[in-house]
């Protein structure tokens, strides 16, 4: 297995979960009518179902990754800032609206940028977490690697300790489903100790604790009330849930993105963080094909990476 396939497979879950879950905010007006449809597993109306800033912004950092096989910090600074003023209109944040334009004029301004968000603390929102699954499958193979460069990733837009946090659990979660794809799935809980016990001390490390006591058998909305859906967008609200989802249907992205569903909240980044962190491990191979025909595709830069990585002996 390459870094780069395993990434791809990544980019693909979190596109598909981001899309998918991006369908049910419509439906959100009656949200009894919703669970009861998610709960009947009735997919969405036919596409497209056209992805939001999870997925923009997770492209940037795919394309770094090939390009530089690390994080380069101002060159993801110019990438999020270039795709944010090519397309801002795909969903993002406050504080994002607030940085990226500042990013897109000069991308070497992104650390004062970041760190002077919210009165200067620096966002804790969960857009770190939601962009950085494929990097975490990119250095699967060096879990103290994951975790270092999921941080520096992190950095440029989230410099709060939780935003750092977030994504630094989401990598290490990729990484460790990425390491399984030849073998047998970890147990669910024994996954989210581990991220747990590499995860910086703070509010994401203790939902992460909390989330390794959740029975898998406990109903997601139940789990979801315990461990928070998105709603608030902190990564501490965010990352425990689609964690919880993704360590216990590490053999199904279908099943996981449903259950992640079942949690209503900020569903298009749940189910993007559980979809990346799933197809680390088995990539697209068990979803519907409708669902993948309604999808609206990567970019085709995608496809010429990979051509580019097929070529090159494997990492």
């Amino acid at each position: 297995m390459t870094s780069f396939s395993a990434a791809r497979d990544s980019l693909e879950g979190l596109a598909l979960g981001d899309g998918f879950g991006e369908r049910w905010f419509p439906l959100f007006r009656s949200p009894r009518d919703a669970f009861e449809q998610i709960r009947a597993r009735r997919a969405p109306e036919e596409g497209p179902w056209q992805w939001t800033d999870d997925t923009a912004m997770a492209l940037s950092v795919f394309g770094v990754l090939t390009a530089f096989d690390s994080v380069h910090q101002e060159r993801l600074a110019q990438a999020f800032g270039a795709t944010y003023r090519a397309d801002s209109g795909r969903g993002y944040g406050h504080g994002m609206h607030l940085l990226l334009p500042e990013l897109a004029r000069d991308p070497a301004s992104w650390r004062a940028a970041a760190r002077g968000l919210f009165d200067g603390q620096g966002s804790l929102g969960n857009g770190a977490a939601m962009r950085v699954a494929p990097l975490g499958a990119w250095f699967h193979a060096d879990l103290d690697e994951a975790a270092e460069q999921a941080a520096l990733s992190a950095e440029v837009t989230h410099a709060h300790p939780e935003g750092i946090a977030g994504a630094v659990a989401v990598a290490l979660a990729a990484a460790l489903a990425a390491r399984a794809r030849s073998g047998g799935a970890p147990a669910g809980p024994e996954l989210l100790a581990e991220v747990a016990d590499r995860t910086p001390a703070g509010a994401v490390r203790d939902g992460l604790g909390r989330a390794v006591e959740v029975s898998p058998r406990t109903e997601a909305w139940r789990a979801a009330d315990l461990l928070g859906n998105g709603r608030r967008i902190r990564a501490s609200d965010t990352v425990p849930f689609a964690l919880w989802s993704a360590a216990h249907h590490l053999d199904s992205l279908t099943d996981a993105l449903w259950t992640t569903a079942e949690g209503l909240g900020d569903v298009d980044t749940t189910c993007a963080i559980t979809g990346g962190v799933v197809a680390a491990r088995t990539g697209l191979a068990d979803v519907p094909q409708d669902w993948t025909a309604c999808l609206e595709p990567l970019p085709d830069w995608v496809a010429r990476a990979e051509a580019e990585a097929d070529a090159k002996p494997p990492r």
